[in-house]
């Protein structure tokens, strides 16, 4: 497979997972958070899927569409490692939704990662909200979900938060 035809794989899959927990979401209470904004893609598609949400993001340095920015005050910026926390104290385990797409074509780099971005990310999970990520995230509480029917298996992970 070709890095288009995966990028498209992927982001099809993103897509087709977000459609698939909207009515899951739609009667939780709480935020929805965006871990990485990149170019403003899956926050434009959350922005479409929940519009009357307060929908968070994460990001390192913005570099996305002028459209496609958060209002400063739903932004927090710098690396994961340290804006999690900071929202964590702010936002507390409120989310209704987490959604991360964060790595580098590093496989070694991106599991370390996971290792300490399961957790963090758990601060701001609330009880009965959700989890998609493009890696496996190891966290106690949160129990794997089946793939939607139209995601090849393991193309992302979708968690609920116990």
């Amino acid at each position: 497979m070709s890095r288009l035809d995966s990028f498209i794989a992927r982001m099809k899959a993103q897509r087709d997972c977000l459609n698939h927990l909207k009515p899951l979401i739609d009667p939780l209470p709480g935020p929805i958070l965006e871990i990485g904004l990149g170019n403003g893609r899956t926050y434009d598609h959350l922005r479409e899927l929940f519009p009357d949400r307060d929908i968070y993001v994460f990001e390192r340095k913005v570099a996305a569409h002028p459209e496609c920015i958060p209002p400063a005050d739903r932004l927090f910026l710098g690396e994961a490692r340290d804006a999690i926390p900071r929202a964590a104290s702010v936002l507390g385990a409120t989310a209704a939704l987490i959604h991360t797409d964060l790595g580098t074509g590093d496989h070694a780099a991106n599991v370390a990662m996971g290792r300490w971005l399961g957790p963090a990310l758990d601060t701001l999970a609330a009880s009965g909200g959700y989890v998609l990520a493009n890696q496996p995230l190891e966290v106690a509480r949160w129990r794997r979900q089946a793939d939607p029917p139209e995601v090849p298996a393991d193309r992302y992970f979708l968690y609920r938060v116990e």
